[in-house]
């Protein structure tokens, strides 16, 4: 699996994060664990507060408190561990907004997953 996510700090600073792991998962399990580790090193970094933004609308919907007169996502038994760890990562921050993005408004996170594992970036 290619993780790959952007850190963008107040200031603009920018903190790239491109990881290979040595599990087999699908796009899912890859997105948490990217997820997980962009947490950690933003935690790392002394940030209190985070916005995430995914192009995973699975992962935006499992990690967001249901709204009021809706029923939350059937989990994903085979990934609660890890919808735990992600939760409890979030959970080390004093402010933290979910949003779901389109895919092609996320790129850069795709392309630095992709270059974990070698591969060259999509072409639209």
């Amino acid at each position: 699996m290619g993780l790959g996510a952007t850190l963008l700090a107040p200031d603009g600073q920018q903190h790239s994060l491109s990881l290979t792991s040595s599990l087999v998962g699908c796009n899912n399990e890859a997105e948490l664990r990217a997820l997980i580790a962009a947490l950690q090193q933003a935690h790392a970094l002394g940030a209190r507060a985070v916005a995430v933004c995914s192009d995973s609308s699975r992962l935006i919907e499992q990690l967001q408190p249901p709204l009021l007169n809706k029923r939350a996502p059937a989990p994903i038994a085979r990934l609660a561990e890890l919808f735990d760890s992600a939760r409890a990562c979030l959970a080390r921050f004093n402010s933290v907004q979910l949003q779901w993005i389109p895919r092609h408004r996320n790129s850069a996170a795709d392309a630095l997953a992709r270059a974990a594992l070698g591969a060259s970036a999509k072409v639209a």
